[in-house]
């Protein structure tokens, strides 16, 4: 490495985890202590960012379903800029940054920069949005496999729903409040069970966490509106058999609804 590259500072792109701050890594809270800088998202808990220093200076990057934000090209400037000054910059994302996070993204912006950067990955909230709703993504009686699949593509890439439908027995859907209607719809179609149970999870991890289950039918009802019964993002979908054991298996206080019996109060 070249003396000029020596005094470049650094960029962390770091998984915040999925709500719980307890849920942290130890290496992710100490890379944030370590930084001049840090780059935060919509989906971190604020409380996370208590394990910055004193006074660096904090930059909300967060992206939201139908509302202007800022664009990605911008974000990969402001780690290159900061960088470039020789700071350490602490990118936190939700999650995991490199499931469905723009991770690899930013890290290919780093890159092509010559800015020196590593990742801490995180608890995804794929995994820990289940587990918190007692849903465990495996089970040697009811899936020997799982995928994870976002709701959420770019225009021009529609993903083929039709052939995912039987990529594993278990589909966890990320970032899916407004299309999952539409996902639930073309799983019939390619001939998932009808009866296939579904559970909608709400701010998972979190205090109020929220679990809407229903059978892949009662989503896919033309009729049916979700938001006005309260599901709206963040949001994540589990799909599959394993769904039935969140009763037995329930262990983390949260609110939980059956959208049949929401369906039939709201006629």
């Amino acid at each position: 490495m070249s003396d000029t590259q020596q005094s470049i500072g650094k960029v962390y792109l770091i998984g915040a985890g999925p709500g719980d701050p307890k849920l942290l890594t130890l290496k992710a809270a100490e890379a944030i202590a370590a930084s001049d800088v840090v780059v935060y998202d919509y989906l971190v808990n604020p409380e996370i960012l208590a394990h910055a220093r004193r006074g660096v200076e904090l930059i909300y990057a967060g992206k939201r379903a139908g509302e202007t934000s800022i664009l990605q090209s911008e974000i990969n400037r402001i780690l290159i800029d900061h960088a470039r000054q020789g700071q350490v910059v602490a990118r936190l994302k939700g999650g995991d940054p490199f499931i469905f996070g723009r991770g690899g993204e930013e890290a290919e912006a780093l890159v092509e920069a010559g800015i020196a950067w590593e990742v801490v990955p995180g608890i995804s909230s794929g995994i820990a949005a289940a587990a918190y709703a007692g849903i465990p993504l495996t089970h040697r009686n009811y899936s020997s496999s799982v995928a994870f699949l976002t709701g959420h593509n770019k225009p021009h890439r529609q993903f083929d729903w039709r052939s995912a439908a039987h990529l594993a027995e278990t589909l966890v859907i990320f970032m899916c409040a407004e299309t999952i209607a539409e996902i639930a719809r073309a799983l019939l179609d390619a001939g998932r069970r009808s009866s296939t149970p579904i559970a909608i999870i709400r701010w998972g991890t979190y205090e109020d966490q929220q679990v809407f289950t229903a059978t892949l039918e009662e989503i896919a009802d033309d009729g049916l509106d979700l938001v006005s019964l309260g599901i709206t993002s963040p949001a994540i979908a589990i799909i599959g058999e394993v769904v039935s054991l969140k009763d037995k298996l329930r262990w983390f206080k949260h609110q939980a609804f059956e959208l049949g019996a929401l369906t039939a109060l709201s006629i």
